[in-house]
């Protein structure tokens, strides 16, 4: 019936609207035998599927991509959909006939964003034109056939009320950070996969005061940041087919310290641009944010140092001196057993005593109570003074 639906629909002389092909195959679908059997509502379904399997270049996940309820889709090879609606996983009843049909939409969707995937380029990662971030593997090298992801992102910026209605974060917590970022204190945002590292990011530059000049650097762009005019984006580019024209996150991080920046946004480090991140915080570029994956702040501060010694064999001492001068805060969030994305840490990183970091945790999550501050004082209070901020641990701060 589909085979049928495209050749009638490219028989046609003329280029046909969404509305004429809809229509075309409406009638082809009630007037075939195999749909005498089916009620109303089955045959409804039925036209929707056959016309967004020839017209849409999600072919049967298009009903997925209307539903704004749906932040993730999954595709686990021809047989295997799973979604995620309201921070649950589900599994869905759809099924790709073939292998070639869901490689097809994978081509389809990369050359959308001007990229390549095939057998000798088989991962792809790019942002879509709606903002979504894809993410595909082809069957070469996934063992249960092509993999498909597209992770959605509300449509609506969300700010730290939403944040505090969900109950994401404490207004004391909320206000402390508030003052951190007008303070320019270096933050970085530690986490796990759809721990809401993005999302916290974005609603933590809408405290970076509009009249300084931000420089954002991301794999793909995600972030929407709003509150600045002043700002530069930045994306990295694959190379071609040869491994030719690659731009990285380290040549654009290095690009972007000629580009007069008040501040610096790196929107996730992986790897050896971690090295000139870091060095950036650290040469006058105060107030910078970044994320990364990591299981604690000590886990997240672990992973930076592997990561840095991936661009020089430096000793451990130095590589630990350079992250302890550059990060001032670690805020990391966590999804719990309810699936609700909560911060679990907030501390600051004094420095380093015989070779190790000095933590000390400001606010902590604990299971009946919350985020609670711990009562630790904030111990490096320079830039607040500079900025002219009298610090007051019951109320967070107060500007003087």
């Amino acid at each position: 019936m589909i085979q049928s639906a495209r050749s009638a629909i490219n028989s046609l002389e003329t280029e046909v609207s969404d509305e004429e092909a809809f229509q075309l195959i409406e009638e082809l679908v009630l007037g075939c035998e195999e749909a005498v059997l089916l009620d109303h509502r089955q045959k409804e379904a039925l036209v929707r599927t056959v016309f967004h399997v020839t017209r849409r270049s999600l072919d049967i996940l298009q009903p997925l991509a209307e539903d704004e309820a749906v932040n993730e889709i999954m595709v686990n090879g021809t047989d295997t959909v799973f979604i995620e609606r309201d921070g649950r996983i589900l599994r869905t009843d759809l099924r790709f006939d073939s292998r070639e049909d869901l490689e097809e939409v994978i081509r389809r969707l990369a050359a959308r964003v001007h990229r390549e995937i095939n057998d000798l380029n088989p991962i792809v990662d790019a942002r879509l034109e709606d903002g979504s971030r894809l993410s595909a593997v082809y069957a070469n090298v996934a063992v249960n056939g092509p993999i498909l992801n597209i992770r959605r992102f509300p449509r609506t910026r969300i700010n730290m009320e939403d944040l505090l209605e969900w109950e994401t974060i404490t207004p004391e917590a909320a206000a402390f950070l508030k003052m951190l970022v007008q303070a320019r204190y270096n933050i970085f945002i530690s986490g796990g996969t759809s721990s809401g590292k993005t999302t916290f990011l974005n609603v933590l530059s809408n405290y970076i005061p509009k009249e300084e000049r931000l420089i954002v650097i991301e794999e793909s762009a995600e972030l929407q940041i709003a509150s600045v005019e002043n700002i530069v984006r930045l994306e990295t580019r694959s190379g071609n087919a040869q491994g030719k024209g690659a731009v990285t996150l380290r040549q654009l991080i290095r690009a972007s310290l000629r580009m007069r920046p008040d501040r610096i946004i790196v929107g996730e480090v992986r790897g050896a641009e971690v090295m000139d991140m870091v060095q950036a915080m650290s040469t006058g570029h105060d107030g910078s944010l970044s994320t990364g994956h990591g299981n604690s702040p000590e886990g997240m501060l672990s992973r930076l140092e592997a990561m840095y010694l991936t661009a020089a064999d430096f000793p451990i001492e130095a590589v630990r001196g350079q992250i302890a001068s550059a990060i001032d805060v670690i805020v990391h969030l966590g999804r719990l057993p309810d699936r609700s994305r909560k911060v679990l840490e907030i501390a600051e990183i004094q420095g380093l005593s015989e070779g190790k970091f000095l933590i000390n945790t400001i606010f902590k999550y604990q299971q009946n109570n919350g985020l609670v501050f711990t009562g630790n004082e904030l111990r490096n209070r320079d830039k607040l003074v500079m900025q002219g901020v009298d610090y007051d641990s019951k109320t967070c701060f107060c500007w003087g």
